[in-house]
């Protein structure tokens, strides 16, 4: 990213679904209503906008969220790109190839874990704010939108540049997927686990009996999901250059065991027989029949007989680091007004 010409464009990605599917009803997880998107949106670009002029690119979506939230700001320019939606997480994907193709500076994404996941897949390295609208979030983060606008108007304004304000994320690459006859490649932006489920697509909570194994990317006991479970065990940061595998075995029969937060206001005894950290490039292979559950959600089905490869490195998204940003603006004097005299 070192060099890269500054264009003043910003794509903002919103999943108008984040914070309401059904973890809200199995677990105890907040919802996150369209009033509260169109909030942080206008938050955001008004922080942007005492800083830096932005051209804000951003995803077509029914609920017009981005519109509602700045249509009485003239100041602040807001277009759409020129996609034809599916309303599937394949638009965020789209819209982020489409992002990198006009060269923007940075892209917002609001919404959780999967909307990261599906843009990064668009986009490995793109250079993302990733803003927390989800459930069991462990890559996107809380921050006041505000905030996090000025510190976003800052960098498009040069008063940061890329080496400060972004640290590249680690990914799970997921190798030898079959894809309906071919083979192709995934990733997880934290956790990759291989579960003995029926239901692709499912959101339901997980069953220990049912979990294999899982490779982090980062291991936090202070976050939830499987992030939690491993951060329990073996903590693993994100500026630390390894991953996380975790060997599952029944908690009835299992010799060691943790109690985690695995949902909102959800706690599960799990059983484990093997932590360890992984190195950059370490294959872990699953065989099937399993499922591949992608930063929460049941993703990938493996069939009897197939095999994929499991490794982590560090060559994914940018992450935009908005405390960084704000201290070198404060270490320039940035904020600083001297009254003028006559």
């Amino acid at each position: 990213m070192d060099g890269k010409r500054l264009t003043g464009t910003v794509g903002l990605l919103v999943n108008p679904r984040s914070g309401s599917d059904v973890r809200r009803v199995v677990a105890s997880a907040g919802a996150s209503t369209l009033e509260s998107k169109i909030s942080i949106v206008r938050r955001l670009a008004l922080g942007a906008a005492q800083v830096a002029d932005v051209r804000w690119l951003t995803l077509p979506e029914p609920h017009q969220i981005v519109r509602r939230a700045v249509e009485t700001r003239k100041e602040i320019v807001a277009e759409s790109l020129d996609l034809q939606p599916h309303f599937d997480e394949g638009d965020t994907t789209r819209a982020a190839q489409m992002l990198r193709e006009a060269g923007a500076d940075i892209v917002v994404v609001l919404g959780g874990d999967g909307t990261n996941r599906a843009a990064a897949k668009g986009w490995l390295t793109m250079p993302v704010l990733p803003l927390s609208t989800g459930t069991n979030n462990a890559f996107p983060f809380h921050v006041e939108p505000t905030v996090a606008g000025v510190a976003l108007g800052l960098f498009v304004a040069g008063v940061a540049d890329a080496t400060v304000a972004f640290g590249q994320a680690k990914v799970v690459h997921i190798e030898g997927v079959d894809d309906g006859g071919h083979t192709t490649n995934d990733l997880a932006l934290i956790d990759a686990v291989a579960v003995a489920d029926r239901f692709v697509g499912s959101l339901d909570l997980f069953d220990p009996d049912t979990m294999s194994l899982a490779v982090l990317t980062r291991a936090d006991p202070a976050s939830i999901g499987f992030s939690s479970v491993g951060g329990l065990l073996e903590p693993v940061g994100t500026g630390d250059d390894c991953g996380l595998l975790i060997r599952f075995v029944p908690p009835e029969t299992a010799r060691r065991t943790l109690v985690a937060p695995t949902a909102p206001g959800h706690h599960a005894t799990i059983g484990y027989e093997e932590i360890r950290r992984l190195d950059f490039g370490e294959r872990v292979e699953v065989a099937g029949p399993m499922l591949l559950a992608v930063d929460g959600e049941r993703k990938i089905s493996i069939a009897a007989g197939q095999q994929v490869t499991l490794r982590v490195a560090r060559d994914g998204p940018f992450v935009f680091d908005v405390d960084a940003v704000m201290h070198r603006a404060v270490e320039q004097g940035y904020f600083r007004r001297t009254p003028e005299t006559s």
